[in-house]
């Protein structure tokens, strides 16, 4: 069970990874969006693993190597944002959010339109 001070930090590191993930979509010349859906952070607040919804699907393995080969950068950006509720700044651990692409194929697959829901 997440402490309140995890709660606290991950709510913290989603709100401004969001901000900046909506900045570099407005500067950036790709139409693609960028939501952050999830953070956990481990026990001893070291380790951030964030989830990352990547609209459109066939842009999400170039906007996230794109994003793990930026990890630094938004560890120093967080660091400047956060850094004055913490000691050290996690370790960014970047996760492609696949859910809504399981509940979608779900959802279809009850409609009896889909192949195989889960695989």
């Amino acid at each position: 069970m997440e402490s309140n001070r995890q709660k606290k930090l991950a709510q913290l590191i989603q709100e401004d990874l969001a901000e900046l993930f909506r900045k570099q979509a407005a500067e950036s010349q790709m139409k693609v969006i960028v939501t952050v859906s999830d953070v956990k952070i481990s026990p001893d607040l070291g380790i951030a693993k964030i989830y990352l919804s990547i609209f459109p699907n066939d842009l999400r393995e170039a906007v996230m190597k794109e994003v793990k080969t930026q990890k630094s950068i938004y560890r120093d950006y967080l660091g400047k944002n956060v850094g004055k509720n913490l000691r050290i700044v996690p370790y960014l651990s970047f996760y492609l959010d696949d859910s809504l692409d399981k509940a979608e194929a779900l959802e279809k697959a009850l409609r009896g339109e889909g192949e195989n829901p889960i695989t």
